[in-house]
């Protein structure tokens, strides 16, 4: 018998996906907006973000390639077949496995779609040296263009359903919030205080979207020195009146992630503490109030290095104030172009969705040793920007346990 390279797979029904299918049309007529203005046949999207950006379908890697195939008249996510039906249940538009019988048979499934000799856009910041090699050796283009800086700007602006489903993400981890601060005492681990938020955001998730896939929500609740970086993992370490602690809550539905980050202290607060956390609070209203229409990323990060350095605290800044919302979380995706750093010149529209998250961090031995973070989401409008996270920051309400 001889075996197939590829085939369909259309095992059971469609599945409602995060959007409806005129979401997605219109994502993908911008996509062949950007084709036609680049005399593209075709884009391979290769990256877990963009795949899921233009047909809904989030796929689990574990070591093979995946892929969405667009030309000027069709939609095809490419994946393995370990996955059966479940790709083409959770995609809009079509859907082709390949098999693991020969080597490359990935690539052959998307030289079926695709054609050799065409123009196709590729990301070339997900392609790797190894796989460059393979798209050029099988698909023969006629010519490459990275298309990844164009697929960001689009997704930089959010559609009405995009803002609408991270509202809910952001009323998620409100949840979480509010579960940590109740659970959080002495002697408990931080491990402890994370499951605690962990599974409260889950619950949440699985009775706002009960048809949807849940996986990836996390939390980091760091405590003492454990707080001193952004993405510190979470330890057995027990909690200790007197603490800094960092609370950290991060849903993630159908792809899409928010935040909540707080600064807390367990039972008491000391004095150097207090004045390092009023300042960062401080800055992190100063910093809401310039995201607006019209402002420049660089401007606003300007705006607040004044701010602390009029208060000898920039030393302590360790990275940007805020970035883009979206298809991200910490294993794929980033909008870069959406940051607040100094080297972005971006313009804040209409339909972008960005955080302000000043982090102050001193180092252990001075007073008030440790990382301070306040994080809220803002969606910017015509005339202003919407607050979308409710949980309180600052000492009034974070004094816990």
């Amino acid at each position: 018998m001889q075996r197939p390279e590829f085939y369909t797979c259309e095992n059971g029904q469609k599945a409602p996906l995060p959007f409806a299918p005129e979401e997605y049309e219109a994502r993908l007529e911008g996509l062949r907006d950007l084709m036609e203005m680049h005399s593209l046949d075709a884009c391979l999207m290769t990256s877990m973000h963009n795949i899921a950006y233009y047909s809904g379908f989030l796929y689990c890697s574990f070591g093979r390639p995946y892929g969405l195939v667009v030309t000027r008249d069709r939609s095809v996510v490419i994946s393995a077949g370990i996955d059966a039906g479940q790709p083409w249940r959770r995609c809009h538009g079509e859907a082709l496995t390949y098999t693991d019988w020969a080597r490359d048979n990935y690539w052959r499934a998307v030289a079926h779609i695709i054609g050799t000799g065409k123009a196709v856009g590729v990301e070339a910041d997900h392609l790797t040296m190894v796989n460059a090699e393979k798209f050029n050796h099988v698909l023969k283009p006629k010519r490459g263009m990275d298309i990844a800086p164009a697929t960001m700007a689009q997704r930089m602006v959010k559609s009405a359903a995009e803002i609408e489903l991270i509202k809910h993400g952001a009323a998620v981890a409100d949840v979480g919030g509010f579960a940590i601060h109740d659970t959080i005492k002495e002697g408990l681990r931080e491990i402890d205080v994370a499951m605690a938020g962990r599974d409260a955001m889950e619950a949440e998730i699985a009775k706002r979207f009960p048809d949807a896939e849940y996986r990836d929500t996390w939390v980091w609740f760091q405590s003492g020195l454990n707080t001193d970086g952004a993405h510190n993992p979470v330890t057995g370490r027990k909690l200790r009146r007197g603490d800094i602690l960092s609370l950290n809550c991060f849903p993630m539905i159908s792809g899409y992630y928010t935040a909540l980050e707080r600064t807390m202290f367990v039972g008491e607060v000391d004095p150097a503490s207090l004045k390092i956390w009023e300042a960062n609070v401080a800055a992190h209203e100063y910093g809401m109030s310039l995201l607006v229409p019209g402002a420049r990323c660089d401007e606003v990060t300007a705006k607040i290095n004044d701010f602390f350095a009029e208060r000898d605290l920039l030393q302590y800044r360790t990275f940007g104030y805020g970035h883009s919302f979206g298809v991200l979380s910490h294993y794929y995706g980033r909008e870069a172009g959406l940051e607040l750093r100094e080297d972005i010149d971006t313009v804040l529209e209409p339909g972008m969705v960005i955080s302000m998250e000043p982090m102050l961090t001193l180092p252990e031995g001075m007073s008030g040793a440790g990382g301070y973070r306040e994080h809220d989401i803002l969606v910017i409008g015509e005339d202003g920007a919407e607050d979308i996270t409710k949980y309180p920051y600052g000492p009034a309400f974070n004094v816990v346990g």
